[in-house]
């Protein structure tokens, strides 16, 4: 309880405001219409955090997305507003957190009133507590106290009893702490929220593009225990009517050059290591080129993936490494000819008048495999040694699974206990002419009519033969009783 006074009042109001069920009904609104934007509009890629380079580049294809349909304004407001990286933006996390803050604050709340309801048990109640004019009301002549009893243990009831001078008091309760069991449910929400925020806060994931024979960091270069990943043979054979039957990766993963694991993973057998989930999940095809100065000096000799689509046509772009020159390269099967590799040189020259950047064509050309390219206008050759694929790996680290696992066991469980063990409480008073009189209460999960019919047909068969002149009857029933 937060202490009277005016100095306290701001706490008070902030106590109704979390513990109302309108406030926590908006939150779940707000988060719910959030997420559903997170799933319409398309997000930016884990990896797209791990550079500055990567984020423009990233957001470059956001905008060529979505700037033709909603404009550059509308585009540059939802990036401010963090609408392409939602699960990952300060302002949901926040959201996270103040439901968070509420069910904790709502749960101490109840808690109090939870625990008296099991801890605190009166036995012997007032006479007309057990009026039968009542619901879930009975009266029964001919019991005696030790036999309503020993029927009230036999259907797992714990029993109290108390006596006055005019009467006997009973009192049965059947899963007398499971109302506490909501707790269990709140501490799993709270925390699959918490798994929420800690994945999207601290979780990674990142596409990596691996040529056949080509490694590749698994995280930013420089990041201590950094693994590396090899692409040691990759497979994807065709059915006769030319669909893919399998794609697969056999791939090692590498920790300062010492082998940790290594696995040929499918789409759906993934590689688990230290931490890391390595998914196949794409593939596509790439170029082995080489580009030499004119002096002989190698500026690049490697494979490139075309993991763009141009034309319905594989397509790249490429930096020439210690030059100002970019390379767009797409890649020409049709016909079942041989594989011709188109591709424009270009320079950054200025901007346009809407802020893009503005290139000047260099050179156009077209080589096939084992071919060489010599632009006259550029100080390099570029010679397409072989046409192979990348497989592309997902790897993804999830701090957050551990908690979700833990959330899940604490709501079943708080779930099963709640509607699979209701509490029942049975108040018995017997009077001294062996009167039986009782009252029912149970949670709403119960079937009344099933056990409370049960436990007076178990009365009715222990009570003692009616003499002459008393003549006991049947049970009387109260109003809602079955």
């Amino acid at each position: 309880m937060i202490p009277a006074g005016p100095a306290w009042a701001p706490f008070r109001a902030a106590q109704r405001l979390l513990t109302s069920v309108r406030f926590a009904v908006v939150q779940i609104i707000v988060i719910a219409i959030a997420a559903v934007v997170g799933m319409t509009v398309r997000q930016l890629p884990g990896f797209a955090s791990r550079t500055q380079a990567d984020y423009v580049g990233q957001m470059d294809l956001m905008r060529e997305r979505y700037v033709p349909a909603l404009g550059r304004p509308l585009v540059d407001l939802m990036e401010r507003l963090g609408l392409f990286a939602i699960f990952s933006a300060w302002w949901f996390s926040a959201l996270l957190t103040l439901l968070v803050l509420s069910i904790i604050v709502c749960t101490l709340d109840r808690l109090p009133r939870l625990w008296r309801s099991a801890a605190e048990i009166r036995v012997v109640q007032p006479d007309l507590f057990y009026d039968p004019a009542l619901p879930e009301r009975a009266a029964i002549g001919g019991i005696g106290a030790d036999a309503a009893a020993a029927v009230l243990r036999r259907r797992h009831f714990g029993v109290r009893r108390a006596e006055t001078a005019d009467a006997v008091y009973l009192y049965g309760d059947r899963n007398r702490w499971m109302r506490l069991a909501t707790l269990l449910t709140h501490i799993g929400l709270v925390l699959f929220l918490v798994a929420a925020a800690v994945t999207g806060r601290f979780g990674f994931e990142a596409g990596i593009l691996l040529p056949q024979g080509e490694a590749a960091p698994v995280e930013r270069l420089g990041t201590v225990g950094n693994l590396v990943v090899k692409n040691d043979g990759f497979a994807a054979p065709l059915l006769p009517d030319g669909r893919f039957a399998d794609f697969s990766t056999d791939l090692a993963v590498y920790r300062d050059g010492s082998l940790l694991a290594r696995k040929t993973i499918r789409v759906n057998d993934p590689l688990t290591v230290d931490g890391y989930t390595f998914h196949q999940n794409f593939f596509g095809p790439a170029v082995a080129v080489a580009i030499r100065a004119t002096d002989g000096s190698v500026l690049w000799d490697g494979w490139i993936p075309l993991d763009a689509v141009s034309a319905d046509r594989p397509y790249g772009r490429f930096a020439v490494p210690g030059r100002d020159v970019g390379l767009e390269l797409l890649l020409d099967r049709s016909g079942g000819a041989a594989p011709l590799l188109a591709m424009i040189g270009s320079r950054a020259n200025g901007t346009n008048a809407d802020g893009t950047p503005r290139y000047d064509a260099l050179f156009v050309g077209g080589i096939a495999p084992g071919e060489t390219l010599a632009p006259s206008t550029a100080d390099f050759t570029i010679a397409l040694r072989e046409v192979g694929a990348y497989t592309g790996i997902v790897a993804s680290r999830d701090p957050g699974e551990g908690i979700v696992w833990l959330a899940f066991a604490f709501l079943i469980g708080g779930l099963v206990l709640t509607f699979y063990f209701p509490r029942r409480r049975a108040w018995v008073r017997i009077d001294r002419s062996g009167e039986l009189r009782l009252a029912w209460i149970s949670d709403r999960y119960v079937s009344v009519r099933r056990e409370l019919g049960g436990l007076l047909d178990d009365l009715v068969a222990v009570r003692a033969p009616a003499s002459p002149d008393t003549g006991a009857g049947p049970p009387a029933m109260g109003q809602g009783a079955p």
